[in-house]
Formats: C-alpha cells, sequence, structure tokens
C-alpha cells in the first residue's frame, strides 16, 4: 500500500461509526459516574460542574460552557435542581437533552420557603436508582443504536451492583430501635432515602440557597432535637457544617459528620464513584444512629 493510501485508510478507520466515541455532558459529577458505567468504551463522558461543587447555585465560566461543545447528548436531573442549566444548554446549540428524573414520583418539599416544590435528590432512592439507569440507557442509545446492546448489559450489571450497595443499609436500619429511625441533616437532601428505609426526616433547610443556616431555622432544629430527644445531628460535604455543629452544641448531641450527595470527591477522595457515595453516606448514618444510648 502507498503513503497516500496508508494514510486514507487510517482517516477512514479513525471516522468509522463503529470506532467513533460519542461525547456524553452531565450536569454534574454522580451522574457522570452512572453513564460511565453505561457507556463503558463507547463514550467520552463530561461533568459540566467539578467534584465538590454545590449545584444548585453553580454559575457556568465560560471554560465550563467550552467543555460542553461538542456533546452528543446532554443528561440532567430537572425537579428544579439545576436552576442554572437550561440558560447553558442555550449556549451547545442544538442537542439534545434527556432529564434523567423522568418517571420517578417526586416527593415535595414540605415546609420553609420552597414548601411545595419538588425535592429534586431523587437518585439516593433505590428504586429511583434504577429509573436513572433506564433512562441513560434510552438516551444513549437513542444517540448511538449501533451499541445499544451493550448499554442494555452494562446498565443490568450495573444496577444489580446499586441494590448490593443498598442491601446492607437496609438490613442495618431495619435492625435499629424505632426511637432511633431520625435522619437529621444540615439540607433535606436526603428525603428519597429516608422515606425507602423507613427513617423520619429532619433538616435545618431545604434546599442549598442563600438564606440557609438562618437563625430561625436553626432554633426550629433545636427545638425539634430537644423534643424527641435525638442525639445525632449530619451536615453534608457541599456546604459548611458550621450549622448542624452549632445544633449539636446547643442541644448536647453528636454532630455525626459528613454525608455525600450532590457531589463526588476526586479520586484519590472518599466518594470517587456514586457506589462510594452510597456506601460512604449510609455507614457514616448508621454508625451514628447506632452510637444513640
Amino acid at each position: 500500500m502507498t503513503v497516500l493510501g496508508l494514510i486514507m485508510a487510517l482517516s477512514l478507520g479513525a471516522t468509522s461509526p463503529s470506532l467513533a466515541k460519542i461525547k456524553v455532558l452531565t450536569s454534574f459529577t454522580v451522574f457522570a459516574d452512572m453513564a460511565r458505567n453505561v457507556a463503558g468504551d463507547h463514550a467520552e463522558v463530561v461533568s459540566i460542574t467539578r467534584e465538590g461543587a454545590d449545584i444548585h447555585m453553580f454559575r457556568p465560566t465560560p471554560g465550563d460552557i467550552k467543555r460542553g461543545l461538542g456533546a452528543d447528548v446532554v443528561l440532567w436531573n430537572g425537579l428544579d435542581l439545576e436552576i442554572w442549566f437550561e440558560r447553558y444548554l442555550e449556549n451547545l446549540g442544538h442537542v439534545k437533552a434527556y432529564i434523567l428524573s423522568d418517571g420517578v414520583e417526586p416527593m415535595l418539599i414540605g415546609e420553609g420557603a420552597y414548601q411545595g416544590r419538588f425535592n429534586p435528590h431523587a437518585w439516593m432512592s433505590p428504586g429511583n436508582a434504577e429509573i436513572y439507569v433506564d433512562n441513560i440507557v434510552r438516551a444513549l442509545s437513542e444517540t448511538d443504536p449501533d451499541n445499544a446492546a451493550d448499554y442494555a448489559a452494562n446498565a443490568e450489571r450495573y444496577k444489580a451492583e446499586i441494590a448490593a450497595t443498598f442491601a446492607p443499609i437496609r438490613a442495618e436500619i431495619d435492625a435499629l430501635p424505632e426511637n432511633h429511625r431520625w435522619l437529621v441533616t444540615s439540607e433535606a437532601a436526603f428525603s428519597y432515602l429516608a422515606r425507602d428505609f423507613g427513617l423520619k426526616e429532619a433538616a435545618i433547610w431545604a434546599i442549598n440557597a442563600d438564606s440557609q443556616g438562618s437563625p430561625q431555622q436553626v432554633r426550629r432544629i433545636i427545638d425539634l432535637m430537644r423534643a424527641e430527644k435525638i442525639p445525632v445531628i449530619f451536615s453534608e460535604s457541599t456546604v459548611s457544617p458550621k450549622s448542624a455543629q452549632q445544633v449539636a452544641r446547643e442541644t448536647g448531641a453528636a454532630y455525626g459528620g459528613v454525608l455525600y450527595v450532590d457531589s463526588l470527591s476526586k479520586p484519590d477522595g472518599p466518594v470517587p464513584t456514586y457506589l462510594d457515595l452510597l456506601r460512604v453516606t449510609s455507614e457514616t448514618i448508621i454508625a451514628g444512629l447506632k452510637a444513640q444510648p
């Protein structure tokens, strides 16, 4: 083969549909990890937000927009979580976006300034996690039908891993006395998990916002913890723990540590994957609840 022929052959091979990877853009790191597990080697997956970012109040930079250019498909949560996202999407031009919470039965926020709005943290439920994965399969398969069978097979394996991660959480919580089943946190980001595992939930604030940790919000939780004799409170990784620690000091309760929900850590951190996030968060909750007198 001549040099020209070799170059043409390599060029054709590089653009062959069977070898090309689609570009998948996600709104945050948890979905990026989910998408990588479904996509396998068939996609480049990019998260708009970085590890540790607060996705509620995120403000995209020009660099964030540049990182999303050329995406073949976009995955986001919906349920009023990424309030910045639709304007971001306008900068990418014509690209198909999929809402991963489609099919989820949303819970409503029960009190505070956000009362009556959807609680967006639905991926923290075992059943909802399967819905999210199935929606990723649909998005990737419609974008790249040649690899649909691989996406489906990867998803079934991944759903089994998610179920296996959730299983010991249920067993540990079921073994707790009824009066030990309170989950109190800084943000009400664990409502779906609490519902599925029979925990009563309370939080200092409903959704991460500028007003989080106001004196009135802190006082309400202090009064509740004293009335119900709740001896432990947690915070989440993307916010300051100061409000939860203040509640712990004023009630004599323990500060149970950091829970993860909205963001993964860097690869060398405690929760580099969604499965790690579920495991570490549940182990922290269970340890705090078991330590109750």
